[in-house]
C-alpha cells in the first residue's frame, strides 16, 4: 500500500469537514468511532488503521482514493494567491481574443427571487455569443431579454488567470441560411445532447475583461 504522509489526510480531513459543517466529535459520530479514536486516525495516517479511513471517507461522501490523494476534478483556484498580484483590465480587443471561436461560459437570466446561471457551450460569430438550447429548457432566454454571459480561467500551477464579462440582449436566430451556417461553427454541438433547436445570440452592450497574476498575463 502507497504510503501518505498523515498530515495531508488530516488536512483533507479537516477541508471537508469544514465543507461539511461537522465539528470532529460529529465527523467521528458519523464515522461510527470515539473521538478519541479518530484523532490517532488523523495523527497516524494510513499506517494506523486503513479500514477506520475507509468509514472516514464515506462520511465525508468520499471515496478512500479523494481521502488519500485529493479529488481528481478539484474546482480551479486550489493554489491560492500569487505572491506579487498583479490586476489588469483587459480591452475589448483582449477580451475577444480570450474567447476564442468557442469553449465553455455560463449565461446569466433575469429571474425571480434571484437571477440564474446555466453553463453552455458556446461560439463566437461577428463579435457575438451563440448557444444552443431547448425552446422548454431553463437557458432559453426570451427574445430581447438582458442578460450576462461569463467565461474565465485558471491557471493553477501559475497562479493566475481572467475573466470575461458581457452585458447584452439575447436574440433568437431563426433565419434557416444562418442557422445552418452557424452549426457549422466549431463548438456549436451541445455538450449535454438532446434536441436543442434554439439558437440564442447575445449582442453585446458592454463587455469587460480582468486578468490576474504575477507580471504581465497579455
Amino acid at each position: 500500500m502507497t504510503t501518505h504522509p498523515a498530515t495531508e489526510v488530516a488536512r483533507r480531513i479537516a477541508e471537508r469537514s469544514a465543507q461539511l459543517g461537522l465539528s470532529e466529535d460529529q465527523l467521528a459520530k458519523q464515522a461510527g468511532m470515539a473521538p478519541r479514536y479518530l484523532r490517532q486516525l488523523l495523527d497516524a495516517g494510513t499506517d494506523f488503521d486503513p479500514n477506520g479511513l475507509l468509514r472516514v471517507a464515506a462520511a465525508l461522501h468520499l471515496t478512500y482514493q479523494e481521502l488519500l490523494e485529493g479529488r481528481r476534478d478539484p474546482a480551479p483556484g486550489h493554489s491560492g494567491a500569487p505572491s506579487r498580484p498583479v490586476l489588469l483590465r483587459l480591452t475589448i480587443p483582449e477580451c475577444w481574443d480570450k474567447l476564442g471561436t468557442h469553449g465553455v461560459g455560463r449565461i446569466v437570466l433575469p429571474a425571480v427571487p434571484s437571477p440564474l446561471v446555466f453553463p453552455v457551450n458556446y461560439a463566437v460569430d461577428a463579435e457575438t455569443v451563440l448557444y444552443r438550447t431547448n425552446p422548454s429548457g431553463g437557458a432559453a432566454a426570451e427574445a430581447g431579454t438582458a442578460v450576462s454571459f461569463q467565461v474565465d480561467r485558471v491557471d493553477d500551477h501559475l497562479s493566475r488567470g481572467w475573466s470575461v464579462l458581457i452585458v447584452g440582449t439575447a436574440r433568437h436566430v431563426t433565419d434557416p441560411d444562418t442557422v445552418r451556417r452557424l452549426a457549422g461553427l466549431p463548438g456549436t454541438e451541445p455538450w449535454a445532447g438532446g434536441d436543442r433547436p434554439l439558437w440564442i445570440r447575445v449582442e453585446p452592450d458592454q463587455i469587460t475583461g480582468r486578468s490576474v497574476g504575477t507580471g504581465l498575463l497579455r
